[in-house]
């Protein structure tokens, strides 16, 4: 890795420290607000909506889907940037910094971004934020069971990365867009301790190291961006806090156990066919298409089997019906399914939008499915299903225990919701690795699978 601008300076590490702060506060200013605002006008749009006969709730997510691969795929363009040597060279269309793409980039997943310029967020593509920027409103805000974390990091690093690459603020590039990363995450969930560790975990994908620097600086953008949740009053993600501490050590082991292995391993099993619908590369057209439709069709039956607000959305609609329509078990079950079909289904259409929210909400209804048969506080179930949710699907399990810790309730209730990501974190990783194993061996029995080459 190359070493830090303010290494290379020469600078003790004071003055690389008090950079690195300074660089996070005002990268977390720039941050916050750019996500903030964004994330607000997501919920607004979102609440009309929701408020619409049922056609149009049935069809909002698919134009939504659609006006964001105009947006990414007509509005944006594509640049060539390698070829293989004995190939004719490809064709080059005139470079628009705000709206060119490199050819071999996802344009929709937004992580990717962040994880490839962590250890050196100077370099972030901050121009292309704007046209992300409208691709995740009409995403998220026409309905796709889409997040809104995965915007508001992305965003928050943009805005840092941007701010940064003006000349007085060349020495505090890189701080200043982990800070507007951490800020934009901490001023979406109110949880500063939240912020920080995400987007410090998220680095760890590409091995950027957590040095002092990186510390001070992700910490510095995560208390502005709780600052500019608490002094605005931002009410922008639902998250599950219990209130009913479970009633003796058996119901602690029971939930651990059955909620985390359960919500873990239908998160994992989610996030593995994200990444498979990410990876599928058909021609656009068809991508729209057959993504759209069968988003359209999980829609459709989430509004038949449970309600309105359950269908569209991130997925707060889907928790508050499960905890106020009396639903249970089975019911609960699949709708949780549901739920993680019409997220993958809306991700291989090309949607634009995080997977967090989504995460949390199909481990909190999974976790309650299982209340009629191991008891306990069905609030308990939620909130360690939505850790579990982060920690099998996502693979933060650091965050999802920041998240527990950050949203507080009674101490064996916190207790349990952290055995319950340890387990969760465990399950996925068996589904995932079970899975990997299955694939290799189908590849290997299959007579055409054949080595690639170019």
């Amino acid at each position: 890795m190359e070493p830090d601008a303010s290494t290379a300076s020469g600078g003790d590490w004071l003055s690389r420290s008090v950079t690195a702060t300074a660089g996070g506060l005002l990268g977390g200013l720039a941050g916050a607000a750019f996500a903030a605002m964004v994330t607000v006008a997501i919920k607004e749009l979102l609440a009309v909506v929701s408020d619409q006969p049922k056609w149009v709730l049935v069809t909002a997510p698919f134009v939504g889907i659609a006006l964001t691969v105009v947006i990414l795929h007509v509005i944006g363009r594509g640049r060539a940037l390698q070829h293989i040597d004995d190939a004719p060279v490809a064709p080059r269309e005139p470079f628009h910094p705000w709206r060119s793409f490199p050819l071999d980039l996802a344009r929709a997943d937004l992580t990717a971004d962040v994880v490839a310029s962590a250890g050196r967020e100077e370099h972030f593509p901050w121009r292309l934020a704007p046209i992300r920027a409208a691709a995740i409103f009409t995403s998220v805000g026409l309905g796709a069971p889409l997040g809104t974390e995965a915007p508001a990091a992305h965003l928050g690093v943009a805005a840092g990365a941007a701010l940064g690459s003006r000349p007085w603020a060349k020495r505090m590039a890189r701080w200043a867009g982990l800070g507007g990363g951490a800020a934009g995450v901490a001023a979406l969930m109110g949880l500063p301790l939240v912020g920080f560790v995400f987007i410090l975990e998220l680095g760890r994908r590409r091995q950027a190291p957590v040095t002092l620097e990186r510390v001070l600086a992700a910490a510095a953008g995560a208390v502005v961006g709780w600052q500019v949740n608490s002094i605005f009053g931002l009410n922008l993600i639902r998250l599950a806090v219990p209130k009913v501490a479970p009633g003796d050590f058996g119901d602690v082991l029971v939930i651990s156990l059955v909620v985390g292995a359960a919500a873990g391993a239908v998160a994992a099993l989610t996030g593995t066919a994200i990444y498979a619908a990410r990876a599928w590369e058909p021609p656009l057209a068809l991508k729209l298409v057959v993504g759209g439709t069968a988003l359209g069709v999980l829609v459709a039956t989430l509004y038949l089997v449970a309600s309105p607000l359950a269908a569209v959305g991130p997925g707060a609609g889907a928790v508050t019906w499960a905890e106020e329509a009396g639903a249970r078990g089975w019911t609960l079950l699949g709708v949780a399914l549901l739920r993680a079909a019409a997220t993958t289904a809306a991700v291989a259409a090309g949607g634009c939008g995080g997977v967090f929210v989504p995460f949390l909400a199909i481990g909190d209804i999974t976790g309650r499915a299982f209340v009629p048969w191991i008891g306990g506080p069905p609030d308990l179930a939620g909130a360690a299903g939505a850790a579990a949710g982060v920690a099998g699907g996502y693979r933060l399990p650091l965050t999802a225990i920041a998240m527990v810790i950050g949203v507080g309730g009674p101490y064996t209730a916190t207790i349990t919701c952290l055995a319950t990501v340890g387990v969760a974190a465990a399950s996925g990783l068996g589904v995932a690795w079970g899975l990997e194993r299955l694939t290799a061996r189908r590849s290997v029995a299959s007579p055409q699978a054949q080595p690639a080459t170019e």
